[in-house]
């Protein structure tokens, strides 16, 4: 379990903006968001990547770096790119199993009949500082509700304004 204040594991991942991320190397002013997402599979993801494109420059204009994540291969999160509404939200794809373990997601196995791939994780949403040590963290074993939006820039505000501290630091 990755636990706020301590290091979190490094990510190096292809974008689908024929680039790559790497966590280490980002420099917010406030927070790397990392926004976990189930792949091309899930209508929820769809939903929530698509409100989160519409809200991105609120988090940029907070210091936050949004990224989503997902274990889908080159040609599912590409699919992503052009035919969901994911606008400038980067897309980060090929994460591994062993690094889905390492930020404590959940993984799932396919569905019969289903256009799910082999294995995947379950959401997660990270906020991780400029020191690569974890602010925030919200995991889930199931696709159904995610953070709203909107309540997770005001608690960046409040975080900014009150300089609140990481909690939970005693798990």
């Amino acid at each position: 379990m990755l636990k706020p204040g301590q290091k979190v594991p490094d990510l190096e991942l292809p974008l689908t903006i024929d680039a790559k991320f790497q966590l280490s190397a980002q420099s917010p002013d406030a927070f790397t968001m990392l926004v976990f997402y189930r792949g091309k599979h899930c209508p929820i993801c769809k939903k929530y990547l698509t409100e989160l494109s519409g809200k991105l420059d609120d988090f940029t204009k907070r210091g936050v770096n949004v990224f989503a994540v997902s274990m889908d291969n080159e040609e599912r999160a590409q699919v992503v790119h052009r035919k969901w509404e994911t606008g400038d939200v980067p897309l980060a794809w090929n994460l591994s199993e062993e690094q889905a373990r390492e930020w404590g997601l959940y993984i799932s196995e396919k569905r019969p009949d289903s256009d799910e791939p082999e294995m995947f994780s379950e959401p997660g949403l990270f906020l991780v500082r400029p020191d690569m040590t974890l602010y925030f963290a919200e995991t889930q074993s199931a696709p159904f509700t995610r953070p709203p939006l909107d309540e997770l820039l005001q608690a960046v505000a409040f975080i900014q304004e009150k300089n609140y501290p990481a909690r939970g630091t005693l798990t």
